[in-house]
Parts: structure tokens; C-alpha cells; sequence
């Protein structure tokens, strides 16, 4: 509550004064409005190899892909409207337990375009400690 209201403050002091601070304050809860604009940016220019951080509901709960390095598979739609293909590597990382079709699912990870919307994939630490590490969180726990 103290939050948003230093944050009203700041807004209207800046209003006063003729700033614009609609980009750098935000009262929303989840992934900061920062890295909203910026996850839909990155898709919107079709970028690549980019760190993203994120938010979305489960609409699909799909099989594993065994080819290779395993990985739990699932769909995520953004608020934005777009999908998103998870790949979590479960060599890696633990699997996403107990994962539905409606759950909410917050995500650290490298985007990949694709003309289905993308994938999200390094959503786990690195053990060479080469790559930035990411993370899945569901239910109130983290997966990395």
C-alpha cells in the first residue's frame, strides 16, 4: 500500500513538473510492466538469442521431446495475446510439477522467433556457467 502511494506521489510530482514517467512506474503485480513491454517488443521485432522475463496461462500441456536433451514442453499465451513454446530442459532443471491447462506460469529464459510466436528455452542454470541461467516458476516454486 506505502508503494503505491509513493508511486501516486511520484506521478503527480512528476506531472507537475511536466516529466513523463509512464515508462519507468508502474503499479501492476507479476512481471514488471518493464519486462512486459520489452518481452512483447522483442517478439514484435523478431529477435532472437534475447533474455526475456515473462508471464503467462498454460493453454497446452504437451508430450516431452526425448531427441537429444529432454525437455518439458508446454504452451503459454502473454497477456499480449501471442504463444509461447516453453522448452525446460529436465536434464537439467526439475520437471514443472503438476502442470495444467489454466495454470499461470512465470518464466526466465532466451527467446527464439519463430512464426508461431516463439520459444522459450535455458530455463534452468548452467553448468558450465557459460550461458545466463533462467528459471520457470509455477505454484509458488522455482524451477531451475
Amino acid at each position: 500500500m506505502a508503494r503505491k502511494i509513493l508511486l501516486t506521489v511520484l506521478v503527480l510530482v512528476g506531472a507537475y513538473f511536466g516529466y513523463d514517467l509512464s515508462d519507468s512506474v508502474s503499479l501492476q503485480s507479476g512481471p514488471s510492466a518493464v519486462a512486459v513491454d520489452e518481452l512483447q517488443r522483442v517478439i514484435a521485432e523478431r529477435r532472437s538469442a534475447t533474455q526475456v522475463r515473462g508471464a503467462g496461462t498454460v493453454t497446452r500441456v504437451l508430450s516431452d521431446d526425448n531427441d537429444g536433451s529432454r525437455h518439458q514442453r508446454f504452451i503459454l499465451r502473454i497477456a499480449s495475446g501471442e504463444s509461447l513454446l516453453i522448452a525446460h530442459n529436465i536434464d537439467l532443471a526439475p520437471r514443472v510439477a503438476g502442470l495444467n491447462v489454466g495454470d499461470t506460469v512465470s518464466f526466465y529464459g532466451e527467446y527464439e522467433w519463430n512464426d508461431r510466436g516463439g520459444v522459450i528455452h535455458w530455463t534452468h542454470h548452467d553448468p558450465r556457467g557459460t550461458h545466463e541461467g533462467g528459471w520457470v516458476e509455477h505454484d509458488g516454486r522455482r524451477y531451475q
